[in-house]
């Protein structure tokens, strides 16, 4: 049952964690276990809760870590969503936000509340997401391509040494769509981001140079 508030907005956060694969560009979906929406999947979040949270990023951080085992390098704020409609425990406000992590660094792990954990296509999750999470994907999304257009390097989606072939990869990823190998790397020259390392990785082509991001890098 539903228990509908009435004297207060009920605040929330809501957290669009992305990662890269072979598949492209994913987000970490969570199946819901209680009403509202128990059973339809959504976007991890959770409630604001004043005596441990001291904000919102850090309210977003404690929810995070209760579906990921790792400390998150990087959490920014997208928008925020409200109104009377979007929850049907009343009126509502959400603070969404989107962190970027290396797949093999996330462990998804089912708590309190969750049946599942799954990664879908962040452009096409494949469910209809619970109360208005599809919109709030659709944001998280366009922002993060916003950055990358506007020359901002991914490197949280990297591992800690990389190919300037695997940032085009990932920033293919995102924008969905191939990027011209020798404009891509004019654009990275003098990038104060990134660090030239003396190593190269060898395969079966010529060795590729690895790089580092720069510490401190905020996307």
């Amino acid at each position: 049952m539903v228990v509908v508030r009435e004297l207060f907005p009920l605040v929330s956060v809501d957290i669009a964690l992305f990662c890269v694969d072979d598949e492209g560009l994913k987000v970490l979906l969570v199946k819901r276990a209680e009403d509202p929406f128990a059973r339809r999947w959504a976007l991890p979040g959770g409630v604001l809760k004043p005596h441990l949270d001291d904000s919102l990023m850090a309210a977003a951080r404690r929810v995070l870590a209760h579906k990921v085992s790792v400390e998150l390098p990087h959490v920014a704020e997208v928008a925020t969503f409200s109104g009377p409609a979007r929850d049907p425990r009343g009126w509502s406000i959400a603070a969404l936000f989107y962190a970027l992590l290396p797949k093999d660094k996330i462990n998804a792990l089912v708590r309190n509340k969750v049946e599942a954990v799954a990664w879908a296509s962040a452009s096409a999750p494949g469910h209809r997401l619970a109360f208005d999470h599809d919109e709030q994907l659709r944001a998280a999304l366009q922002t993060l391509r916003a950055r990358v257009q506007d020359d901002v390097l991914p490197l949280h989606l990297l591992p800690g040494k990389f190919t300037l072939t695997q940032l085009q990869r990932v920033c293919e990823a995102i924008l969905g769509r191939e990027l011209d190998k020798s404009a891509f790397r004019r654009r990275l020259k003098g990038s104060p981001d990134l660090i030239e390392l003396d190593e190269y990785e060898r395969g079966p082509q010529r060795p590729a140079q690895l790089f580092m991001a720069r510490e401190g890098f905020r996307f």
